[in-house]
């Protein structure tokens, strides 16, 4: 299958896209290549490999979860630039 300047004009319309006179051969060559690359995956002998969404192999991401000590109220607010009953003072931003 060959796409044609008239097939790339109607793509952009469907899109919603304005395409320039000038770019429109070069769209055009342009899914022409991706046909053709289409075309000789085609040909390739793929018995036997089951079909997979990741290149990769991939194992379980997930690790255990381990209960840790937090930061203790004192120690978060050793370092604050302000303090106010007992907690962050921070500027207002709600009038």
């Amino acid at each position: 299958m060959k796409v044609t300047e008239k097939d790339v004009k109607y793509i952009a319309q469907l899109s919603r896209l304005a395409v320039p006179q000038a770019e429109l051969e070069i769209f055009t060559e342009q899914f022409n290549q991706i046909l053709n690359y289409a075309e000789i995956m085609k040909k390739i002998d793929t018995t036997g490999i089951e079909p997979t969404p990741y290149v990769l192999p991939i194992s379980n991401a997930f690790r255990e979860d381990i209960v840790k000590p937090g930061v203790s109220h004192e120690a978060a607010l050793q370092n604050a630039p302000a303090v106010e009953k007992d907690g962050f003072k921070v500027p207002r931003v709600i009038e």
